[in-house]
């Protein structure tokens, strides 16, 4: 019974094991599916989706090829489909029932676009000859962008790889259970084999034999010693035995090593996908207007790779004095006002030039967020301020004090263009930011006409100006943080009269002060506040009251002007960049202006 008991529990350990190590080999299915698509279309970009990316759960191990070049970035699918315009593209798509890519030409009325490297829209870009390989784990909301060179067609082959689930969580229980199987019966065959060497054989009960009457006695015969019978060998019933011990226990040993990997069990705890770009971890109103909104018109990273860009930009046209070369990164009155520095630097090159763009830390990273149920649109704004880099003073030196931080307003006109710092400025030495949304919710840019502010932005430059012109008269002028105001000192209405007191009585001076020819900007801050940027010039025009009289100009004026003296007179022209903070509609606090930038923009005699 006990060798029975052994021989049942023997098949069906072998049998539990056999099954679950035939779930990982002869029964397992293939690791991964590969879906391929080819094109014979002229089109000179092709589109994959992020639906096509992710018909199948996992990474997507994505191979190009077809063409001599090739260029690939991928992005959010607005920016891409937003970049792609009016060019015909073929979109890639995954077939479910053939399990294979399929691709549809889409017809535009443009044949041919830009090379697209470089493009900020870009969260990341490749480039390869002939073949190109990536490995990336998209979410829907992204696709991937491929040109050859934008004139010559698209790359025509596209692959994608996808791992397939082929874990088999029950094979470790089968192994296990298959082990403990063997284990006990290898119990059972020890228990019989002792048992048997115990009893050396069937007992029998030992029965007597009747009485029987006694018989005459016979002649005595010659006995004969007859040795006893050996014992029957055990030798070959131990090796036998030590092998029906071995084989379970080395079955036993497989079975437990096979079913160790964390793949041939049940994951009761689940498995999530991971991510391309964290979820914010932001407070509960983030999350509410997060939910109310596309994501941010860029990333952080995008942000800083933007900014690192115009820093290097800037340095470059700097050096150079080259306005074509800072037009690339730069628009509006920042390339107004720095313009005007090298055409004054240009005539003396000892001119200071205007103070660098940073390179140190990003300290805000505002990106424009997007409406949900509104197309995505152009221009974009974002807002960015970069902390100067602190470097150790030498042994022995001053220490030099640090440059304040640099405020940048940067504009994309279109999805073709790159951001352009379209305002630049230095912020007040005491200057404090309001709260701002999280780096990855982004703000929403305001109307200029919006009521929710104590003063609309379109009205800010008007008013502000009204109250450098008049001081205390100005109806605007309580509406405004006079106290922290580092502009009004030098440009205010005390300013000018100082000024005029300084001319001797052959010459007068004339100053005017308008809104400039710019666009307001307002991104939205946290407790419905908004950052404000404005631009105004300032004029001044200095004229001889007695005829002769000569009038000599200085400095800045004198440089740009290229006057030593003039009998016509000098007019001036300086452009003043401005950052303000505007408060809530209903709130007791005052506008702020947190920094400015002011450069002489031009100079000439009065004709």
């Amino acid at each position: 019974m006990r060798f029975a008991l052994a021989i049942v529990a023997f098949l069906i350990g072998v049998g539990l094991g056999g099954y679950g190590i035939a779930q990982t080999t002869v029964l397992n299915g293939p690791s991964e599916l590969t879906a391929t698509s080819e094109s014979d279309s002229d089109a000179p970009v092709t589109v994959i989706g992020g639906e096509t990316l992710n018909a199948l759960d996992g990474r997507q191990d994505v191979t190009i090829s077809g063409s001599d070049t090739i260029f690939a970035a991928y992005a959010r699918t607005e920016d891409i489909l937003a970049w792609v315009g009016d060019a015909s593209y073929n979109s890639i798509g995954f077939d479910t029932e053939s399990q294979d890519l399929v691709s549809v030409t889409k017809t535009g009325t443009e044949q041919s676009v830009p090379l697209p490297a470089g493009s900020d829209l870009w969260l990341a870009e490749y480039n390869a000859e002939d073949e190109l390989d990536m490995r990336l784990r998209l979410d829907e909301e992204f696709s991937i962008l491929v040109v050859s060179d934008g004139t010559e067609t698209a790359p025509s082959t596209v692959a994608i790889t996808w791992p397939l689930d082929n874990r088999t969580p029950w094979a470790g229980p089968f192994m296990v259970g298959g082990a403990l199987m063997l284990l006990l019966s290898l119990i059972f065959l020890v228990w019989a084999i002792r048992n048997q060497r115990r009893t050396r054989g069937p007992r029998r009960k030992s029965i007597k034999p009747p009485k029987s009457q006694r018989m005459p006695k016979l002649p005595r015969q010659r006995s004969y010693r007859v040795s006893k019978p050996k014992a029957v060998t055990t030798r070959r019933g131990r090796r036998s035995a030590s092998r029906m011990i071995a084989m379970p226990a080395l079955l036993i040993g497989s079975l437990v090593l096979s079913g160790c990997s964390s793949d041939l069990w049940p994951d009761l705890a689940g498995r999530d996908a991971i991510p391309l770009i964290p979820s914010p971890s932001a407070s509960t109103d983030a999350d509410a207007v997060a939910e109310e909104r596309q994501p941010p018109a860029a990333t952080v990273r995008q942000v800083q790779s933007i900014v690192t860009d115009v820093a290097e930009v800037a340095a470059a046209a700097d050096a150079s004095l080259d306005t074509e070369a800072l037009s690339s990164r730069f628009d509006g009155p920042a390339l107004k006002l720095r313009t005007g520095n090298y055409e004054t630097r240009a005539k003396d090159s000892a001119f200071p030039a205007l103070a660098p763009i940073p390179t140190g830390r990003l300290a805000v990273a505002l990106p424009q967020s997007l409406p949900k149920d509104a197309d995505t649109s152009w221009p974009r704004a974002i807002f960015a301020v970069v902390e100067p880099t602190v470097e150790e003073p030498a042994e022995g030196a001053e220490p030099v004090e640090p440059a304040a931080p640099v405020a940048l307003m940067l504009l994309q006109a279109s999805p073709r263009e790159q951001y352009k710092v379209y305002y630049s400025v230095a912020l007040e030495p005491e200057a404090v930011l309001p709260p701002l949304a999280p780096q990855t919710v982004g703000a929403p840019r305001l109307s200029p006409d919006t009521k929710l502010l104590s003063m609309a932005p379109g009205e800010l430059a008007a008013a502000y100006v009204d109250v450098l012109t008049v001081g205390a008269e100005s109806e605007s002028y309580e509406l405004f943080d006079i106290e922290r105001d580092g502009l009004i000192p030098s440009v205010g209405v005390e300013a000018r009269k100082a000024r005029s007191e300084a001319l001797d009585d052959k010459a007068k001076i004339e100053f005017g002060i308008t809104p400039g020819d710019a666009e307001t900007i307002a991104l939205a801050s946290n407790e419905s506040g908004a950052l404000v940027s404005i631009y105004i010039e300032e004029t001044e025009r200095v004229t001889p009251v007695e005829e002769g009289a000569t009038i000599n100009p200085e400095g800045a004026t004198k440089t740009l002007s290229g006057l030593s003296g003039t009998k016509e007179g000098v007019a001036a022209t300086y452009g003043d960049q401005l950052l303000f903070y505007i408060p809530p509609i209903g709130s007791d606090e005052k506008i702020v202006l947190l920094g400015f930038s002011q450069v002489l923009i031009s100079a000439k005699e009065i004709k």
